[in-house]
């Protein structure tokens, strides 16, 4: 073997080593990336998940609100005698019945809720508690929103009345009454809202 040929070989292994060494210090880099990547995934969702917590404490706030302001406006008009009242209750109306026991619902719901939500923040990346999550809280947009729009609308002919079909304006006499169930339809809407971004947010938690 001349010198030429042994040149060759010496100038390839060189070349191989370097390659090897190139390699062998891509690795770990790699990892170091793919670990920071994975870390990074994980606090977004662990951050995604105290949002929920947060979010469902506002939409209890406003479905407790909406559940109790009804129960706390009733109002007697008296007349002239103590024996010739007019006594108005939440429960003169059939719809505000469904109001009340709806926005109970999601307040009880939400109480049921709040361990899954927690469990999310411990294990961010659990799946099963989350899609349950998912399904619950679009189920509580559907009953929330019902009671809140078919009160609404009654609510709209206590202020304005209906002359074709009789309806009198009210809450030209009931004030108080009224404006406690419109607070409870307003704050009612509110847990809907509430609702809806805990859709989106879980749903973002989910994607990620």
């Amino acid at each position: 073997m001349d010198s030429k040929e042994s040149e060759n070989i010496a100038v390839t292994d060189a070349k191989a080593a370097a390659k090897g060494k190139a390699a062998e210090g891509a690795h770990p880099t790699a990892d170091v990336a793919m670990k920071t990547k994975t870390q990074t995934r994980r606090g977004s969702k662990k951050g995604l998940a105290i949002v929920d917590l947060v979010l469902r404490l506002g939409a209890s706030s406003a479905a407790v609100a909406a559940a109790y302001s009804p129960l706390s406006s009733e109002q007697i008009l008296p007349f002239f005698t103590q024996f010739l009242q007019f006594h108005a209750e939440y429960n003169d109306l059939p719809t505000f019945t469904f109001f009340v026991v709806a926005n109970a619902i999601a307040v009880g719901y939400i109480g049921l809720s709040m361990p899954f939500s927690i469990v999310c923040i411990i294990r961010p990346r659990a799946i099963g508690p989350r899609l349950l999550l998912v399904f619950c809280d679009t189920v509580m947009i559907a009953l929330v929103v019902a009671a809140a729009g078919a009160s609404s609308a009654i609510m709209y002919l206590a202020h304005n009345g209906n002359l074709d079909s009789n309806w009198l304006a009210i809450c030209m006499q009931y004030t108080n009454f009224c404006q406690g169930l419109s607070g409870a339809v307003v704050a009612s809407f509110v847990a809907a809202v509430f609702f809806m971004l805990l859709v989106v947010n879980s749903t973002f938690a989910l994607k990620k």
